[in-house]
Formats: structure tokens, C-alpha cells, sequence
């Protein structure tokens, strides 16, 4: 239940504002990878491509092109990382695989946008570097977002647990009392 919140929160953080990048996505969709039914891939995968082609076409205006199958793709690349994590991950291999996610996200993304959008950059080596340079800003922001929703994500019911672990230990003392 909890990986179909995350993908809904997710999602709908991306129609509000968020500044610089600072979203839960990368955290949905590792955690749904890892702990969501595999048959119930296309929810996380419909909902985002969805959300994206909203976003687009009515919020920015922008024409869907090429590189949006590209951050598609991406997508389900990083829900089968999160399958890669099993059901009781370490914390070391969540935080690997969010800084895996983040990084790959803006090395594909910055690349589609200066190979797609022909008018933003120029079709040479110091073009794509600008690209690169110019996402850097966001990068930042998102790999920061990336982490803290990864790390709160994957601890959630780990705390949840101790929580209730606590909860029934005090109730117990309080009925023999």
C-alpha cells in the first residue's frame, strides 16, 4: 500500500510547485520496484508518462518530442533498479541506487534535450557541455530530493514497525499493571 502512496505523492508533487527539482520520484519508483507487485508496474509507469504528457502539453506548452519515450524508459529503468533492492534492502545499496538514479537522470535528460531541441544548443561537443553546465543548477536540487525521499522512503517502515512494536510493549505493561 505504501509504494502506491509514494507513486500517488509523487505524482502529485509534480503539479505543485516544486523549486529547483526537489521531488519524490526517484523514491517511488525505487520503492515500488522493491516492495510493489511486479504486475502492477504499468500503475507507476501509466501515472508519471500521464502526468508528464499533462504537464507538456497544458502547463509549459511544449510539443511532446522523442526524448520524452527516453525519460519513459527511464522510468522503468529505475523501478527495475528498485526490483534489484529485494524486501529488506541495506541502506548503503538504497542510497547507491538513488545516487545511480539521480546521475543517469541528468546525463540522459541533458542529453535528449541538446540532441531533441535543436534551437536550444548547438550540434557540437561545447553545445552538449553547455547542456550539461546549464542543468547542473537542478541537478543539485535533485539529487538532494533523490536522497531524502529515497532514505525517508525505505526507513518509513522500518519506523512504522518500531513504532508499533513500541506501542503494543506499552500496552502490554499498562494491562498487567
Amino acid at each position: 500500500m505504501l509504494a502506491y502512496i509514494l507513486v500517488l505523492c509523487a505524482v502529485a508533487v509534480r503539479f505543485l510547485p516544486h523549486p529547483w527539482s526537489f521531488t519524490p520520484i526517484v523514491a517511488a519508483l525505487l520503492f515500488f520496484g522493491a516492495r510493489g507487485p511486479r504486475k502492477h508496474w504499468w500503475a507507476p509507469l501509466v501515472l508519471l508518462a500521464v502526468a508528464d504528457v499533462i504537464l507538456t502539453k497544458f502547463n509549459y506548452a511544449y510539443i511532446i518530442t522523442w526524448d520524452q519515450f527516453v525519460t519513459w524508459g527511464w522510468y522503468a529503468a529505475v523501478l527495475w533498479l528498485g526490483t534489484r533492492l529485494g524486501r529488506q534492502p541495506k541502506m548503503l545499496y538504497v542510497i547507491v541506487s538513488a545516487l545511480a538514479s539521480s546521475v543517469s537522470f541528468f546525463l540522459i535528460s541533458n542529453f535528449t534535450t541538446w540532441a531533441a531541441w535543436t534551437d536550444m544548443y548547438p550540434r557540437t561537443w561545447a553545445g552538449l557541455m553547455t547542456c550539461y553546465a546549464a542543468g547542473i543548477p537542478f541537478f543539485r536540487r535533485a539529487l538532494e530530493g533523490d536522497l531524502v525521499f529515497t532514505v525517508a522512503a525505505f526507513a518509513a517502515p522500518l519506523a512504522i514497525q518500531a513504532v508499533s512494536h513500541a506501542m503494543e510493549n506499552t500496552g502490554d505493561h499498562g494491562a498487567a499493571a
